[in-house]
């Protein structure tokens, strides 16, 4: 009992000093708590805690660090002319150039009627459009181009790529063109509006945007002079709110390349299809492509990866791209908008097409649309598409003296599951889409159906994703070219959806076809180099990535489908 009473003054007393210490602290001002964590919740404090601690552990004090050791991009800012071509190169239709070396020049009063429009002073659309409002429509212009081919009964003409949302404009329009050294326009009617499209097609409808072709000649006191910038307006003397630079580029020693490739806009932003891209770019390289002009809506980040990897060194370009007037082209929403709205995707298709061709008239002897599923093929004795050349255009030539506006190719399946039910190719790196897959439909698709081609960029006027709509000279004429020559390779999982019932019936009859094997070395060579190169191999895989195709290499044990076509 006396044990107990000595422990509870003990207590007590504890209990006393501690109350006694903690007036004197208020007494004297002092605070248990730091001042920064007053009113903050539980949780806030501990986030609070951790900035203190960086706070006093990062101080910015010369006394501990050396300024010029923070990584941050030290250059100088840039000047006008700096300014001008970095604007140049994101936006190829603005004549900021132009505008930047005359606008004194321009600003100047004149006898005419129209003045030359402020860059300030147009009006954008989603970046790369220039808008056009008329009483009658609305026009979203994508570029301008100068063509002087010698099959064009127009003789020197701009040709102005956009899409307006009447179907057969009636609006009178007219083209000012603005030449170097002169402080006035000289104005001309608009010649044409060229439909691309087909009405049977579907969306023929007023004001949906439709893609076209606007032709405005050149006035004979200027041929053989290239327009600096072009401006649409309805009105002659109206100050335009759109100024496009024609575009002429054609090489300096007038010696064409061979072939250029031509990709629509790519919508990958949630497939990595990046190792399946390498692998065909590299195809197209191994077969003669110069070039590949990749349109570029959203794509994942790694595809990003590989497409600043060719474009560095000079085998692609990458336009970017976006849809004009109310169309979305927030990510993810876009790719909904164009898996759903079917025809307005295909609409939307031939503006990068036609821009590619016209781009690309005087640089090239064939330009081809492809998808990144599809390969045009040699066979025979053909190993190169220039070989594949030399033998197709002496034979179309006895059917047609004067030539042919393109050449096409018939369209094979070779559909994964083929592949599947005979098991992968132990000497072929698993993740080689192509190479792995060598079981195709037995019969192609019908002629003229879905085939692609090699057109000549002379005798054409607007492209389709499968054949030219318009030509020069009359109607577009097509050599089909033998199946015992080439072949069209789609690699897809399934059929389109207009082939579903022929589909069933090309799973059921296939054959083997190793066609693509006599380039496997070199294809397995270049893949694995570029996939090293980048950086997509595990280091411990790199030994056996062109091995038996097991996992080992870091790309995964299987393959991954899609569709390009839809």
């Amino acid at each position: 009992m006396a044990h107990s009473k000595v422990i509870l003054k003990i207590l007590f007393s504890l209990c006393v000093w501690s109350f006694v210490i903690i007036g004197l602290f208020k007494m004297h001002g002092t605070n248990l708590v730091p001042q920064e964590y007053q009113q903050v919740p539980l949780n806030g404090r501990i986030l609070l805690q951790k900035d203190i601690r960086y706070a006093e552990t990062t101080s910015t004090t010369t006394d501990h660090f050396d300024p010029s050791e923070i990584l941050v991009d030290n250059r100088t800012a840039m000047d006008d002319d700096q300014l001008v071509r970095d604007v140049e190169s994101r936006i190829p239709s603005l004549p900021i150039a132009y505008w930047s070396k005359n606008k004194n020049f321009l600003q100047q009063k004149s006898s005419t009627c129209a003045k030359y429009p402020s860059i300030f002073e147009l009006e954008f659309n989603n970046i790369y459009w220039q808008t056009l409002r008329t009483s009658n429509g609305t026009f979203q212009l994508f570029g301008a181009y100068y063509d002087i081919r010698r099959t064009s009964l127009l003789g020197p003409t701009v040709r102005i790529l956009g899409m307006i949302d009447r179907i057969e404009p009636k609006v009178k329009t007219y083209c000012q063109f603005w030449f170097d050294g002169q402080k006035e326009p000289f104005i001309v009617k608009t010649f044409e509006y060229k439909y691309i499209w087909y009405n049977k097609w579907g969306n023929y409808k007023q004001g949906i945007y439709q893609p076209y072709l606007i032709a405005c000649q050149i006035p004979k006191p200027f041929h053989g002079v290239v327009p600096s910038s072009v401006s649409m307006v309805e009105k002659e003397c109206d100050t335009a709110t759109n100024n496009l630079r024609v575009i002429y580029n054609r090489p300096p020693d007038d010696q064409k390349k061979g072939f250029a490739v031509c990709v629509k806009g790519l919508d990958f932003l949630y497939d990595d299809l990046s190792v399946r891209l390498i692998e065909w770019i590299e195809m197209l390289n191994i077969l003669g492509a110069d070039k590949i002009y990749f349109y570029n809506l959203q794509v994942h980040p790694n595809i990003t990866k590989v497409l600043n990897h060719y474009e560095q060194e000079g085998k692609v370009q990458v336009i970017p791209l976006t849809l004009p007037g109310g169309q979305p082209n927030v990510p993810g929403f876009q790719h909904l908008y164009l898996t759903k709205k079917t025809n307005h995707k295909r609409q939307n298709e031939v503006i990068p097409y036609n821009d590619c061709l016209y781009k690309n008239l005087y640089l090239y002897d064939y330009i081809a649309l492809l998808d990144i599923d599809e390969v045009i093929m040699p066979k025979g004795g053909a190993v190169l598409w220039s070989e594949l050349m030399d033998k197709v255009r002496p034979e179309s030539r006895k059917i047609k003296p004067d030539g042919f506006h393109s050449y096409n190719f018939r369209n094979v399946y070779f559909l994964d599951d083929q592949q599947h039910e005979h098991g992968w190719h132990k000497d072929i790196p698993k993740y080689m889409h192509m190479l792995q897959h060598v079981h195709r439909a037995k019969n192609y698709t019908k002629p003229n159906q879905y085939v692609k081609c090699f057109h000549d960029p002379e005798r054409v006027l607007t492209l389709h994703n499968h054949f030219p709509l318009s030509c020069l000279g009359g109607v577009c004429k097509s050599y089909p070219v033998d199946t015992k020559d080439a072949q069209l390779q789609h690699y897809r999982a399934d059929c389109v959806k207009t082939l579903k019932k022929s589909c069933e019936e090309y799973r059921e009859h296939s054959v083997e076809d190793k066609t693509i094997w006599k380039y496997k070395d070199e294809l397995i060579r270049r893949t694995i180099k570029a996939l090293d190169t980048l950086g997509f191999f595990r280091r411990q895989g790199l030994n056996s990535a062109s091995g038996s195709g097991s996992s080992s290499s870091g790309l995964g044990g299987g393959t991954t489908t899609h569709s390009t076509e839809r």
